[in-house]
């Protein structure tokens, strides 16, 4: 029976093959097999993207703490200027043993009482006395009730080697040939306050006052009788045991008994930053084998 269909019509393929413009113009085929070059790069862009921002997210946070050094650890010092040949090298010793550092500035006790007071910054005041310390407590500047006590000052009488009056004996200021004595301001310095009160003691002053030369500071009584224009001059002994002072001269301590005690005392400053550090000082030059080496630089421990 005829039939319209055409004979041996092929079947058609289960995936028929969908061929593009670049196929009916000639170009290969893609497949599944052969990918193309830009899906290929892409997808290698992707996979590196990700990979990064995987690692990005699990990395640990940069702190600035991290990238900086530590901060130095210092301590800022108003110290009395008597007691440089001390504190320069226990400053050196506690820096060593501590890692904290003391900036230090020197000046007379009563400078520096005024200058705390005014407001100037200062974490550590190290006076001569107990009065200027006191100052600053009863102003509510220190965090302490107190004063803390360090160390104990002795008062010497001075002289040069080529001096006509040596030997220095207590019956030195007796002689008659003395005719110039040169003390610190007892209204300012803490020495001079105890010279006043030694020679009130020997029943001195009154004879004594015409020849007396005030100087401003131990360091200007000391200069006065190097340079001859006081024939002795009273000094701590701290500023009597530096080596410039021992080499041009000598001393003879005066009898504790003579005048009040000097307490050298301290205060930490209440607005300090650095107030854990500041006592941390204070507590080791307190400590009995700190204590124990004062003598050699010309002061007394505190018990």
């Amino acid at each position: 029976m005829p039939t319209n269909l055409p004979k041996n019509t092929p079947r058609s393929p289960t995936n028929p093959v969908i061929q593009t413009g670049a196929q009916r113009s000639g170009e290969p085929a893609l497949s599944e097999a052969q990918p193309s070059r830009t899906g290929t790069t892409a997808f290698r862009f992707c996979r590196c993207l990700f990979s990064t921002v995987v690692c990005l997210l699990l990395a640990p946070p940069i702190s600035s703490a991290q990238t900086a050094p530590p901060a130095p650890r210092e301590i800022h010092v108003a110290a009395a200027a008597d007691l440089q040949p001390v504190l320069s090298v226990l400053a050196e010793s506690f820096a060593h043993a501590t890692g904290i550092k003391l900036i230090v500035r020197y000046g007379t006790s009563v400078t520096l009482a005024t200058q705390l007071l005014a407001g100037d910054p200062a974490d550590l005041f190290l006076a001569t006395d107990y009065s200027f310390p006191e100052q600053i407590v009863a102003a509510n500047l220190a965090d302490t009730s107190a004063p803390i006590p360090y160390a104990r000052g002795t008062l010497v009488l001075w002289a040069r080697s080529d001096s006509p009056l040596l030997p220095l004996t207590q019956d030195t200021l007796r002689n008659p040939g003395v005719q110039s004595l040169a003390i610190a301001d007892p209204d300012h310095i803490p020495y001079g306050r105890a010279a006043v009160a030694a020679l009130t003691r020997m029943k001195l002053y009154e004879q004594l006052k015409p020849h007396l030369m005030v100087a401003e500071d131990l360091a200007q009584t000391a200069q006065f009788v190097e340079s001859g224009k006081a024939q002795l001059g009273f000094l701590s002994l701290t500023a009597a045991s530096t080596p410039h002072a021992k080499q041009l001269g000598s001393f003879l301590r005066m009898p504790p008994s003579s005048y009040p005690e000097i307490r050298e005392c301290a205060v930490v400053m209440k607005k300090s930053t650095r107030r854990d550090d500041a006592h941390a000082f204070l507590d080791w030059l307190r400590s009995p084998p700190i204590q124990q080496t004062l003598p050699t630089y010309g002061l007394d421990p505190i018990q």
